[in-house]
């Protein structure tokens, strides 16, 4: 239609009310007004024409008149007596979009249950099929029975008119869309399963279970598919436009299409998938061709289905575009980063007397024997690797400090006491933890001294790129069958935490030197904002059952140690009795000196490991880290209470400039069961 002869049928029919004698009258006047403008055009040239055709059916009745009505046919046009107002209608469509969102789910469910009986075949699955499908069908009599009710209104108010028609827009163009969406989405299952089935030496009924398990993710694209059908009916019922035969006609080709691409790349992908090492990337480079030809459909072909194709809307723009950089944030906060990698390749291997190391299978218990007098261990905490772009040059001096400690030090034995990573999100720009793991235990298998390790709050965080789970079996493939120098368990007790071990420190002759234990205090209770976790009952426990135990052994009360990460409530009782001069405690060294507003950052939860200690009189002190500015060591009931010097260059606001805080501890052991403890601050090593 020539676009003056619509803008002047517009002029005078868009106000009018709906109804489908106004809509044939439309396109009656729109045909005989074209007719009429290439008659005078031929006649009077093309702007003659035009001002000649604007004076002559300059009102609705004229136009009506042209149309083969009357006047009075025009005049009563204009009445919008009957005609359904935009609220009523407003209503009447929400009533019955609220009925198809309830079909469309139970309608999927009903499906999903159907997949249920053809994969399990048992009578539960049969009597949910039939259950489902019964109150499928009766949500679909009652969705008919209402539809039929606003079909039958046959008469609709401007604005409620251009309303529905904005809602027959939005409909088709999500129609047509969530097809696409469907199908790419059912090819990516299929090709999964088949992935599954073709390089998982998979039986049948290992891929049927793995199907039904897995129909999960075809359950949104086809909610929505039908959703969308269901609301396109509803609106083209309610008022008849002239794209509708033309719309069906675009579906059944956009379906014909979108099976055809996906069908060609299944197939292709399995005929050549012992040519590729990555079936899964030629898929995605199949999808992104796919992506781009819908929307090079969605920006020219289907504008013949449509009153208004693209339509800007901020806020679902600004919502779009919000969700990719969150998705893309997230992305890149989870990417492996190895930044550090120069450093790790330069790390030399330090000087350090070799001891024989034995691990037990059934027990997970590690045994150092020494070659004769004292074992040092170096006690390093909270080093805080982020892992990212961002903290690269944080995370190279942490390095280089741990590395100048060791070589300082040149210990026997790395003990790290947690929170060695730091995988908490824009503070560190980072939410991997599996990469600063890695890299850190590339660095120590570098140095070539042993070390272990125990958790700290930080390690495993909830938004955390790997697990509890994942990270304990990363650490187990970097273990000491691996690395030679990573003392970590492979066989851990079964108790509360992510690692509870013991390591025997072991004279030449056999006799026990030290029985050292590295305790998990666990992350979080879950209450509030670093709501703190504790060592818990069964863990005290363990610990009990391995000092009689060796005890028993030894014919003797062995003498013992503990390294654990967040500190026990006696440690803010020995600072407290400190601070009032009390003789309870005795002082060696360091400060508390941390920032937050609790000197000592502890579990509100007590623990009875500290009274445990005491009543078996075995371990004469213990060693965590946590807060990163206390550094103090205070004797107390017999036990030694030592805070360790902390490594961090990144996690505390403005720690980087910060130096008194920073370095280790050396703990030498003698093999009497004495020790010696003294601090190596970083500066007087640097320096």
């Amino acid at each position: 239609m020539d676009s003056r002869v619509r803008a002047l049928i517009d002029l005078f029919f868009s106000p009018l009310p709906y109804d489908e004698e106004t809509v044939q009258a439309k396109r009656d006047a729109a045909a005989a007004l074209e007719a009429e403008l290439q008659r005078l055009t031929q006649e009077q040239g093309e702007q003659a024409a035009l001002d000649t055709l604007t004076k002559s059916y300059g009102s609705l009745a004229d136009l009506a008149v042209l149309a083969g009505k009357t006047p009075e046919d025009a005049a009563r046009w204009r009445e919008s007596a009957g005609a359904l107002s935009l609220t009523e209608t407003k209503t009447v469509f929400s009533r019955l979009r609220w009925r198809v969102y309830l079909f469309s789910f139970l309608l999927l469910a009903t499906i999903t249950d159907l997949v249920n009986v053809f994969v399990y075949r048992t009578v539960p699955n049969v009597i949910a099929l039939a259950l489902m499908g019964w109150l499928t069908w009766l949500c679909l009599t009652k969705l008919r029975t209402a539809e039929r009710a606003a079909f039958g209104i046959d008469r609709w108010n401007a604005d409620a008119y251009e309303w529905l028609r904005v809602k027959s827009d939005q409909y088709a163009k999500r129609q047509l869309n969530s097809i696409a969406l469907l199908c790419g989405a059912f090819a990516l299952f299929v090709l999964s399963e088949l992935s599954f089935y073709f390089f998982g030496n998979s039986k049948a009924a290992e891929l049927y279970e793995n199907v039904s398990a897995n129909t999960i993710f075809l359950d949104v694209p086809l909610f929505l598919l039908i959703k969308n059908v269901m609301c396109t009916r509803l609106v083209h019922g309610m008022i008849g436009l002239p794209v509708m035969e033309l719309f069906k006609k675009h579906v059944n080709g956009l379906t014909a299409f979108s099976v055809a691409y996906w069908l060609a790349v299944t197939a292709q992908t399995v005929a050549i998938r012992r040519r590729l090492t990555y079936p899964g990337n030629f898929f995605v480079m199949a999808g992104v061709a796919f992506t781009l030809l819908v929307l090079a459909y969605d920006l020219t072909l289907r504008r013949r289905v449509t009153f208004r194709n693209i339509v800007f809307n901020r806020r679902r723009v600004s919502f779009v575009l919000a969700l990719l950089m969150l998705a893309g944030t997230y992305r890149a906060l989870n990417r492996d980063t190895w930044y550090t990698q120069p450093i790790i390749n330069e790390t030399p291997v330090v000087a350090h007397r070799a001891s024989a190391i034995d691990y037990d299978d059934e027990t997970g218990v590690y045994t150092i024997t020494c070659g004769g007098g004292d074992f040092k261990v170096l006690h390093l905490t909270d080093i805080h690797l982020g892992g990212s772009l961002y903290s690269y040059r944080k995370d190279a001096k942490a390095l280089r400090a741990c590395l100048a400690e060791i070589q300082y030090a040149q210990p026997d034995l790395v003990i790290v006491t947690g929170d060695l990573t730091f995988p908490l999100g824009v503070m560190s720009m980072s939410l991997n933890n599996w990469a600063p793991v890695s890299q850190f235990a590339a660095f120590m298998r570098n140095t070539g001294v042993p070390w272990a390790f125990t958790y700290g709050n930080h390690d495993t965080e909830s938004l955390a790129a790997m697990s509890k789970g994942d990270l304990n079996s990363l650490y187990m493939s970097l273990s000491y069958k691996t690395s030679g120098n990573l003392l970590y368990p492979y066989v851990q007790p079964d108790v509360t935490g992510r690692n509870n071990q013991l390591i025997e420190v072991r004279n030449p002759d056999g006799s026990l030197m030290e029985a050292l234990f590295l305790i998990d205090s666990n992350a979080y209770t879950g209450e509030g904002i670093n709501g703190y976790d504790y060592i818990h009952d069964d863990q005290v426990d363990w610990y009990a059952r391995e000092v009689e135990r060796l005890n028993a052994e030894e014919g003797r009360t062995v003498s013992s140690m503990a390294f654990f990460h967040i500190p026990l409530q006696q440690y803010r009782t020995a600072y407290e009795l400190y601070e009032q001069g009390s003789d309870e405690v005795t002082y060696f060294f360091g400060e508390n000196g941390e920032k937050m507003i609790d000197k000592v950052c502890c579990s509100d939860y007590p623990s009875s490991l500290f009274d445990r200690m005491v009543e078996l009189g075995s371990t004469k002190a213990v060693f965590c880290g946590h807060d990163h500015y206390n550094n103090m060591s205070l004797e107390y009931r017999g036990i030694r209470l030592t805070y360790g010097m902390s490594i961090d260059y990144l996690a505390m606001p403005g720690i980087e400039k910060d130096t008194a805080q920073r370095g280790a501890e050396l703990i030498t052991l003698h093999p009497d069961g004495s020790f010696d403890l003294r601090q190596i601050p970083l500066t007087g090593i640097t320096d």
